[in-house]
């Protein structure tokens, strides 16, 4: 099933002060994704039963009942997802160059960070933060979305390195040995040593189910856009400014020079 695990995250779901209503609205989300798996699952039993005990028609109704609170289940989470999103990578709160992944469950997490990769090789970026979370508030203090962020890196050969703070990972996506640069000489903070970790590559698999949502749509403007969406942007103002002058330079040419061309032609042609 496409349906994402109700498995536990790997921190606290917001990375910065918020006011309730808004740690209100992400667990309503996820309480409700919880109370449909549960629908989803009693529903399953009992489809199961009912084909023991050869009510076939039961049975098919009764699991077509646990696929449409599976689809529900799946669109709360979705919500939830989008919406920590949108909280944790507000423009402000991260750089261009990072992404924050806490409140994500650990599929949604990938799915994110591969289109995220993606975006931004295409877009000519070298590097990415990722802020992943030390796991103090999970289960036994264990971190569950960084071992799937080095995952994602292994498969895809990139090379990666935790960051002086743990719960952040510094990812090259040029292919190189992940030498983050000096202190202070790009945006976010310190991150300054840290260990590495070499990659091998394991032809760039794809996996974690349906990606969450299009970079270059909802969730591109909802982040304020990328560094490479901003540049695209100036240079087609600049290419637009640039054409609107060479109009008008034209338009000045034919206004001076094409009342003596008709002037000479006048008489001298037919037309036919």
């Amino acid at each position: 099933m496409s349906s994402i695990p109700m498995t536990q995250i790997g921190e606290r779901a917001f990375n910065h002060s918020t006011n309730s209503n808004a740690e209100q609205e992400y667990d309503r989300l996820r309480n409700l994704a919880r109370q449909e798996a549960g629908k989803r699952g009693a529903c399953f039993d009992k489809a199961h039963q009912a084909y023991e005990r050869g009510d076939g028609a039961a049975a098919h109704q009764l699991s077509e009942e646990g696929k449409a609170h599976a689809a529900k289940m799946d669109q709360y989470n979705k919500q939830a997802s989008d919406y920590i999103f949108r909280e944790n990578n507000a423009p402000g709160r991260v750089a261009d160059d990072t992404i924050d992944l806490h409140g994500q469950f650990v599929e949604e997490a990938e799915n994110i960070l591969e289109q995220r990769i993606r975006y931004a090789q295409q877009n000519g970026q070298t590097h990415l933060h990722v802020i992943v979370g030390k796991g103090n508030h999970s289960v036994n203090h264990v971190q569950k979305i960084k071992p799937r962020v080095e995952q994602v890196c292994q498969e895809l050969g990139l090379q990666y390195a935790t960051e002086a703070n743990e719960g952040r990972m510094y990812v090259n996506l040029q292919g190189g040995a992940a030498v983050m640069p000096p202190q202070g000489s790009y945006g976010g903070g310190q991150h300054q040593g840290g260990q590495q970790h070499g990659s091998q590559q394991h032809g760039g698999q794809q996996h974690g189910g349906q990606a969450q949502g299009a970079w270059g749509g909802q969730q591109q403007n909802q982040q304020g856009g990328y560094p490479g969406q901003q540049q695209n942007n100036q240079n087609n103002n600049q290419n637009n400014n640039q054409n609107n002058n060479q109009n008008e330079e034209l338009e000045k040419l034919a206004k001076k020079f094409l009342p003596k061309i008709l002037k000479k032609l006048d008489g001298c042609c037919v037309v036919m």
